[in-house]
């Protein structure tokens, strides 16, 4: 039996460029690196060079990068580490889209048993935000915006750099989660106006347990774990000094491969999507059509539960999602396919597949005639 993976949006496969890198430093580099002896500084070392690599990525200071086990700790320390420097101020509002990963929407509904008070913006039948919703919704006690990059479900891309702008006129310190768009869209801090930023490793074909989230020099951000004030202050934990350096170097390979690897992942995209469209009747793509990451492809299958479909599918070998992956043993509709405005029996019967570095064409073409079979062998049976 063939076996296909393409659930590229929830985990990527370690590259083997990586790996041998990381191998290097699992041996000989396994010293603590806030040791003061001499494998500790080398350790140390390691470290500040990943830093510089990653930063170069999306045009920052080395500074401002802080290294974290996971995209899930990144967001909450930059939700919850500005809310709670804000109330010392005597802010306590924070706007996030109603299309954010799990990860952000929980963090801001904490907060709002807090005391906090939270909006959430709505998005159009794409995914898009309404910018001048958000400049309505942006008041004297704002202290956060936090508006997702690009979606990990429907692959939409938002005008970061507008949104970027909007709060930088404000006085609002504006959040992006970029662990899907990291390495893939083009990101320059500075030009686009960001205040905080969230990136994953294992998202780039790097290791699992680390992350990173940029701040800003200036933003007033307190730690939510404290112990012996590693990562300037702001993130308390010994460092996986391995993991890192694989996360520096996915993120070099990606930002060389970038574009021509887009430019492959593209051309099956849209070939998958016009394929499955043509091929089988009454689907429909989510998510825009044009502004949308170029291995995401989210389509509803009318008459057919998307759980169903997956389970058929991992049968015959093929690994894809019916959503975020982080929350796929949730029988709830997809909270971001409902803020789009589908009824919950299309976003029941939607698919995420998603393509990656190691996809080929037959293995497409492939998945397109099983997905076929099994559709039409569902419908048969729905009562739908």
């Amino acid at each position: 039996m063939k076996k296909i993976y393409l659930d590229y949006a929830a985990s990527t496969p370690i590259d083997p460029r990586v790996l041998k890198v990381m191998n290097l430093h699992l041996k000989n580099n396994f010293a603590n690196s806030m040791s003061l002896h001499l494998l500790g500084q080398k350790a140390a070392t390691a470290v500040e060079q990943s830093r510089q690599k990653i930063a170069q990525v999306i045009n920052t200071k080395v500074e401002e990068i802080i290294f974290t086990s996971s995209a899930t700790e990144s967001n909450n320390l930059a939700l919850k580490g500005i809310a709670f420097a804000a109330k010392k101020r005597g802010k306590d509002h924070l706007i996030v889209s109603l299309i954010e990963h799990d990860c952000v929407l929980e963090s801001a509904k904490w907060l709002r048993s807090q005391g906090f008070k939270v909006s959430f913006l709505s998005v159009d039948k794409y995914g898009l935000i309404n910018l001048d919703e958000l400049k309505k919704l942006i008041g004297k006690n704002t202290f956060l915006a936090s508006i997702i990059h690009a979606n990990n479900e429907i692959g939409t891309v938002q005008d970061i750099t507008s949104i970027g702008r909007i709060c930088r006129e404000r006085g609002v310190y504006f959040h992006t989660d970029a662990a899907q768009s990291f390495g893939r869209e083009e990101i320059d801090v500075e030009k686009m106006n960001i205040d905080l930023l969230t990136a994953s490793s294992h998202k780039i074909y790097g290791p699992k347990g680390v992350a990173l989230l940029y701040v800003r020099k200036g933003v007033i951000i307190e730690p939510i774990l404290h112990g012996g004030g590693h990562e300037s202050g702001l993130r308390s934990s010994t460092l996986n000094v391995p993991a890192i350096v694989g996360f520096a170097k996915a993120a070099e390979i990606m930002q060389k491969e970038a574009e021509k690897e887009n430019e492959r992942l593209k051309k099956l995209r849209d070939y998958m999507i016009e394929q499955i469209l043509t091929q089988i009747p009454r689907t429909h793509l989510n998510g825009h059509p044009k502004k949308r990451l170029a291995n995401n492809i989210n389509i509803s299958f009318n008459g057919v539960e998307g759980e169903s479909l997956l389970i058929e599918l991992s049968f015959a070998g093929i690994a894809v999602s019916t959503g975020s992956a982080c929350s796929s043993k949730n029988l709830m509709p997809s909270h971001v396919l409902m803020a789009l405005g589908l009824p919950p029996q299309e976003a029941h019967g939607s698919l995420r597949i998603s393509l990656g570095r190691f996809t080929t064409k037959d293995e497409i073409d492939y998945t397109i005639e099983i997905l076929k079979k099994i559709v039409a062998k569902l419908r048969a049976i729905s009562p739908f």
